[in-house]
This record gives structure tokens, C-alpha cells and sequence, in this order.
């Protein structure tokens, strides 16, 4: 914020009249009456002035409001009392002072102490001991000093000389202790001081000076009115003055208080200190007044009582920054120490001097919170850190990040070195714990990156770990490197970035689907549909689910996209379903089958595309009814009783499937492809295929095969029982214009699918 101008201007016409007309410095008209306007009048201008910038800065200025008023409350006593003092004094100037001018000069001297209280409230949010211990030692080593240089030879007169008598002492000692507050504040504050503390500062001591050089030649009777020395404290208040008009709003204050250590703030002291021990020795060779040797003491004892303060600070300081850099419940440092010091290694690192970080997730770790308690997650959280330490060096830097993952910096250390070392600390962590009694298992995924290459700075070395961490932990192969794009140079499951992406296309047209056939294994009619989402990228290309589904659940974008997926699938049915009654499936998320509103979305979609109920088919995998299983159950109810159907896809796979059978209202169950893919040569697979087709149909369910790629294997399932099979064997998710194409080559028996010809034979020989 800019000063008013007119304060400024005002300001400055009367300093240059006072300076024209000046003291001793220009000749001034004479006579009684010009001498007496010069005194009264022209001479407290200035003083009026500056208290007029101050008191304008203290409206302007809230925080330094208590400093500028009474600044500026001091500036206008000390004009009045100014003025009363010449009028008492006569035309000569050598008459006795009146008491009132006195007194009110006194108080304006004593009310220069609300402005050192003021700058040190505005600047200093909080006292800390040193603080006390600074400004005592400062004032007390000043005050020593000032009395035994300035006021000790009239307290203490040479032999012959009168001594002066104590009331005349009351306005140098008054000034001598002014300077020793202002030193004060300078050691309080840490010699931190902007231009407006400076100007002020510097202006206040140019008055004290002033006093204490007026009142050394008054007591010699060397003093003329109207010299040089008026122009002393003139600069003083042009000074305060200045400080005033330039002032600007600061933020607010800043507790500095746990770093009070450093030449900038003992310096002051320690020479307060030298100040005092000289005045006490110079006891021995010159007498001093008895209040300046205590003075030399209290600031000794004070400065012993810092240098204790100090000890603990610095203690205190350390340990507050150790605690800073360590993870509470662990022990481990933690993220700001891991920062810290992959800061150094990065900015060291080179292509012949690699440098490498492992971000570690455990697996697992939910259901130990879950099941025992957080208290036995804190207990395996404990126990980790040790385990993982067994497998580093001594210069390796182990770190917790928070909740259940770790980070390992390794210096000078390149890629196959930090896979090997990963391996190992993987393989430490698959050891038993034994947590509150209990045996324990858990996995940990693991992922990898390296500086310069492809990371080069602290923040690109944490993305590509956590990236390969995700990779690692979405493909569970326990341990992935950091790989990326050739195209694009970035991860290719750069789940940040997709993530961002993918919140704009959903609002777009960049997601489509693509369909997969479901064909009857009894006689080779199309009976289904799956739908399945793609994305068409527009830089990146068609994405598969892969990389949409994982960056989907971790924005919490799931619900949205399936209902998304849900709107474009029957869009597509709507196209087919009058000249072919195929229904369409469509997959739901954990988030979708907890949702209550879900029947009431899946009717209203219907309607909007005039389907009926029986067009579409909702599959759903039995893990996500982990977190919720009574609501989704309630959920799939109300789904039939509307009259959609209901399947359980990858069957077979999940936590408890014929827990499931028994209590889910299902229509479909659908054989994952690991139980398939072998079912014509594995006995023991063909076994299960075998029981799990007569549970489904003792229950009324009617049993799909995933995976189906080849002719014998469509043979053996359709020998087992099974009633639909879907797979490459008979077509590739293709798009919606292929799939209709498709469907009128199988009519018309022109397709390239391997398993039309033998199923349609099949079908004849029935």
C-alpha cells in the first residue's frame, strides 16, 4: 500500500522552512518576535508534521497500529513541551524551565516506550525464553556502558568539580536508557529489521544523541540557542517521518522461536556481554558509578543463563527436527527424511553412478486391520522394518510413507541390482509374522525406478515407483521395473494421467463397446452378448480394460463408468433386438452391486431405450460382494424381481462359491477360463466342469464357459453338460456394425468360426 501524498508534502514544506531559517546553519532574520516564531512555531512544524504521516500510517497499518500512535502521541507532547520550555525560558533562552513543560516532555519521552512495545508485539508472536534473556542482556550491557561513558563523569566528578544535581540527570538517563531499548529490540528481534524499523530506529537515536549532546554542553554553558545541534533532532524526526510515509502492510508474524540460533542473534548480546566485562575492568583503574558495575553484573549472569538457554534450545531444536523426520509408530524415517535425502542422491547421481528407489505396498494388510484389529496392524507395521532392514546395507535408506507402504532409496545402484535386492526383500517379507500370537502371511508388491534415467528428479523418481508399484501390484507378479513408453516416454499404466483422462471422457464419446457372442453348445444359436469397454483414445489408441478399469477404481469413477457402459450397451441392443431376441450382458463394479439405487437405474434405462427386461443380463464377480454381502444380496433381489438376469462371472475363482450358490439369487454362473482351458485333456479338470454343471443345474442355473478357443474343447464341455460357451473359438469382441455383420454371416452360414461347422453338424446328428 503507497503512503497519502499529502502528509509527504506537507512533510517536507515545513522541513525545508525550518531548514531555510535553520540554526546557526543559515542566518535568520533578527529581533524578539521573528526569534520567537523560529522556537514556537517553525521549529515543532516538523514535529507536528511527522506526527500527522504516523498517526495516518497507524490507520493505514493495522498491525503496527500500536507503534505508529504512540510514536506519534510522543512526537506531539515533545512539540508542545518544546514550545512551553521557550516561552518559559525568555527571549535569551537562558531561563528556568517551567514544570509543566517538564512533566509533558517527560511524558513525551516515557511514551516512546508504547512505540517499543508496539514494534515488538506486531513483530514477535510469541516470547520464547531466549528472547528475554537476548533483550535483558542487550539493555543491561547497554545501560552499563552508556551510564559509565555518558552520565558516569557527572555522577562521579573530577576533583574539583561540582556534581550535577540528580533532577538534571532525569533526561539524559531518560535518553541513555531510550538507546538501550532500542538496542534491545534489535537483539529481540534477531537484527531481523525492514527499512521502516531502520529509518525509525536510526530517527530515535538521532534525538537521543541530540538530548544527551544538549545536555553536556548545558551543564558546560556552552549551549546556543538556534545552532548546529537543533538540526540532531530535526534528522530524528525526519527520519521517523520517512519511516512513517513508507511504510507498507506485512504478513503477519512468524514464530521464529525454534531457530534462535545463529551469529545474526547472539551477536548483539555477546557484544553487550564485552561491554559489560569492560566496564567492570575498567573499575580497577577509573571509578565507576556502583549502578553501572551491578549493570555489568546482571548482563554477565544473564548471558551465563542464555548460554544454559541456548544448550537447551539447540537440544530442543535437534530433537524437534529428528522427530520431524521419523515416523512415530515405526521408528523409520519417514517421508520428509526420504525426500531429503533422495534429494542429495539425485543431484549426484550419473549414468555411470545410477541411483534407485523401491516403493513397497503390502498386500494383505486390510484384513489384518479387518480381522485382528488396529492395534495388530500397528504391531506388523513394527515388525517390518526390521525384517527389511536384514536385507540392506548400511547406506541403503529404509522409509515409511504411511499407512501399509515402504520406500528403500538405494544409492549408487543400477536396475537388475535393485530387481535382485527387490526379490529378496520380497522374499524376507513372505516370511511368517507372528502378530499377537497369530501367524501371519503377507504378500508385498514392489516397484522399481532409477535415476538420471528415465526419473531425473526427486518427483519424477517417486511417480515411475509408484507407477511400477501399481503395475506390480494390478498384475500380481510381486516385483515390476519401471518401463517406459517408447512413444510417449511415460508408464503405459500411467494411472495418474489416465485417470485425469478419463474423467473428461466420460463425459465424451471416446468410450465405446465392443461385443463378444455367447453361442449355445447344443445347437450353435447365438443366445448372448457381452459387452465390453474400450477407449477409444485419441492419442494413446483403442485401450483395452486393462488400462481403463484399474485408473477407473482408483478415481472412484467405477458407478459412473459402468453406467456409462450400461447406456451404450443397450443402445446397441436396441438396434438388434427386434428381428433377434439376444440379450446383452454388462458388468458391474463393487460400487454398482452395493448400490440401492441400482434397480431403479437399470428399469429407467430400459424404458429409455424400450427394451424389456428380459434384453439384458448383469454379471458380477463373487469378490465384489466382499464389502457389503447383505446389501448386495438385496440388491440382486430386487434385480429379478424386476426381470433382469443375474450372473456370476469367473466362477470358480472366488473367496466361497458354494456359500455363494445357496444364498445368491443368481441366473448364470459363468466357468472361468482356468477351469476350461484344459478340460479336454485334465481329468481332474473335467471332474470339476463335470460336478460343477450338475450343481448348477440341480439349482436351476443355467452354466457358461469362458475361455473357449478351441474345437475340442467346445466337444468336451458340450459333452460335460455345459450350455453355452463363449471365447476366440467363436468370434473376438468385435464392434457394434461387426457384431451385426457377424450375425448375418452365422445366418447365412458364411463365418469364420471354428466351432459353427462342428456344432451345426452336431446339431444334425441329434
Amino acid at each position: 500500500m503507497t503512503a497519502p501524498r499529502r502528509p509527504v508534502l506537507a512533510l517536507y514544506l515545513t522541513i525545508a522552512l525550518t531548514l531555510v531559517f535553520a540554526t546557526g546553519v543559515w542566518v535568520r532574520p533578527a529581533g524578539a518576535a521573528w526569534d520567537r516564531t523560529y522556537d514556537v512555531v517553525l521549529f515543532n512544524l516538523p514535529y507536528l508534521a511527522a506526527s500527522w504521516a504516523l498517526f495516518s500510517a497507524g490507520r493505514r497499518i493495522r498491525i503496527d497500529r500500536l507503534a505508529w500512535w504512540g510514536l506519534a502521541v510522543a512526537l506531539t507532547l515533545s512539540a508542545v513541551g518544546n514550545a512551553l520550555r521557550v516561552l518559559a525560558a525568555g527571549v535569551d533562552g537562558n531561563g528556568p524551565s517551567s514544570p509543566v513543560a517538564d512533566l509533558i516532555s517527560l511524558a513525551g519521552y516515557l511514551t516512546l516506550y508504547v512505540f517499543v512495545v508496539g514494534v515488538i508485539k506486531a513483530r514477535v508472536p510469541r516470547f520464547h525464553p531466549s528472547m528475554w534473556l537476548d533483550g535483558l542482556i542487550t539493555a543491561l550491557g547497554s545501560l552499563s556502558l552508556g551510564i559509565a561513558l555518558l552520565l558516569g563523569p557527572y555522577l562521579i566528578p573530577e576533583a574539583g568539580e561540582m556534581a550535577v544535581p540528580a533532577i538534571e540527570l532525569t533526561s539524559p538517563t531518560i535518553s541513555v536508557v531510550l538507546l538501550a531499548m532500542l538496542a534491545a529490540v534489535g537483539s529481540i528481534l534477531g537484527m531481523r529489521l525492514d527499512r521502516t524499523l531502520v529509518l525509525v530506529i536510526a530517527g530515535l537515536t538521532f534525538v537521543a544523541a541530540s538530548d544527551l549532546v544538549y545536555f553536556t554542553q548545558a551543564v558546560r554553558g556552552d549551549y546556543v540557542d538556534g545552532g548546529p545541534l537543533e538540526l540532531g533532532w530535526l534528522t530524528g524526526v525526519v527520519f521517523a517521518a520517512l519511516s512513517a510515509t513508507s511504510a507498507v502492510d506485512r504478513p503477519a508474524p512468524i514464530d521464529r522461536g525454534a531457530s534462535r540460533i545463529g551469529w545474526r542473534l547472539l551477536a548483539v548480546p555477546l557484544a553487550c556481554i564485552g561491554a559489560s566485562l569492560f566496564v567492570l575492568g575498567s573499575g580497577w583503574t577509573h571509578p565507576i558509578p556502583p549502578v553501572c558495575a551491578w549493570l555489568a553484573i546482571a548482563c554477565v549472569v544473564a548471558g551465563i543463563a542464555r548460554i544454559a538457554v541456548t544448550f537447551a534450545e539447540v537440544r530442543g531444536f535437534q530433537q524437534v527436527k529428528q522427530e520431524s523426520r521419523t515416523d512415530e509408530l515405526t521408528g523409520l524415517p519417514n517421508r520428509r527424511a526420504l525426500l531429503e535425502s533422495a534429494q542429495e542422491i539425485v543431484a549426484s547421481s550419473a549414468t555411470s553412478r545410477p541411483a534407485a528407489l523401491l516403493l513397497l505396498d503390502l498386500d494383505g494388510f486390510k484384513e489384518v486391520n479387518d480381522s485382528l484389529g488396529h492395534t495388530a496392524g500397528d504391531e506388523l507395521l513394527r515388525q517390518v522394518g526390521p525384517r527389511l532392514r536384514r536385507g540392506l546395507r548400511s547406506d541403503d535408506v529404509l522409509a515409511r510413507l504411511g499407512g501399509d507402504e515402504f520406500a528403500v532409496l538405494l544409492p549408487d545402484t543400477g536396475t537388475e541390482p535393485a530387481r535382485v535386492l527387490a526379490e529378496r526383500l520380497r522374499s524376507l517379507l513372505l516370511e511368517p509374522f507372528t502378530v499377537t500370537g497369530v501367524r501371519l502371511h503377507v504378500g508385498v508388491s514392489i516397484g522399481i525406478a532409477t535415476t538420471p534415467a528415465p526419473a531425473s528428479t526427486v518427483q519424477e523418481l517417486l511417480h515411475c515407483a509408484d507407477v511400477a508399484m501399481y503395475s506390480a501390484k494390478t498384475a500380481r507378479e510381486g516385483v515390476h521395473v519401471y518401463v517406459p513408453d517408447p512413444v510417449t516416454g511415460t508408464a503405459g499404466s500411467d494411472r495418474l494421467r489416465t485417470m485425469e483422462e478419463l474423467r473428461v471422457a466420460l463425459e465424451g464419446d471416446e468410450l465405446v463397446v465392443e461385443l463378444q457372442p455367447q453361442m449355445d453348445l447344443r445347437d450353435g444359436r447365438i443366445v448372448g452378448a457381452e459387452a465390453l469397454v474400450r477407449w477409444n483414445h485419441p492419442t494413446r489408441g483403442l485401450l483395452s480394460p486393462a488400462h481403463l478399469l484399474p485408473a477407473a477404481e482408483q478415481a472412484g469413477l467405477l458407478r459412473p463408468l459402468t453406467d456409462r457402459v450400461l447406456e451404450l450397451a443397450l443402445q446397441a441392443t436396441r438396434r438388434w433386438w427386434d428381428e433377434r431376441h439376444i440379450p446383452v450382458s454388462v458388468n458391474l463394479s463393487a460400487a454398482n452391486v452395493t448400490d440401492l439405487d441400482l434397480p431403479e437405474k437399470v428399469a429407467s434405462a430400459l424404458r429409455r431405450h424400450g427394451l424389456p427386461t428380459a434384453a439384458l443380463t448383469l454379471e458380477l464377480v463373487e469378490d465384489t460382494l466382499m464389502a457389503d454381502p447383505d446389501r448386495g444380496r438385496a440388491v440382486l433381489a430386487d434385480l429379478r424381481r424386476l426381470g433382469v438376469r443375474t450372473s456370476i462371472d469367473d466362477y470358480g475363482t472366488g473367496y466361497s462359491s458354494l456359500a455363494y450358490l445357496r444364498h445368491l439369487p443368481v441366473d448364470e454362473l459363468k466357468i472361468d477360463r482356468s477351469l476350461t482351458a484344459e478340460v479336454d485333456s485334465d481329468p481332474r479338470a473335467a471332474a470339476i466342469v463335470r460336478h460343477t454343471v450338475a450343481l448348477a443345474h440341480d439349482l436351476g442355473i443355467t452354466l457358461v464357459a469362458e475361455g473357449v478357443e478351441t474345437a475340442s474343447t467346445s466337444a468336451a464341455l458340450a459333452g460335460l453338460g455345459c450350455d453355452v460357451a463363449q471365447g476366440y473359438g467363436i468370434a473376438h469382441p468385435m464392434p457394434v456394425d461387426a457384431f451385426l455383420a457377424w450375425l448375418d454371416a452365422a445366418d447365412s452360414g458364411v463365418t469364420e468360426a471354428i466351432l459353427l461347422p462342428q456344432l451345426s453338424r452336431r446339431a444334425r446328428s441329434t
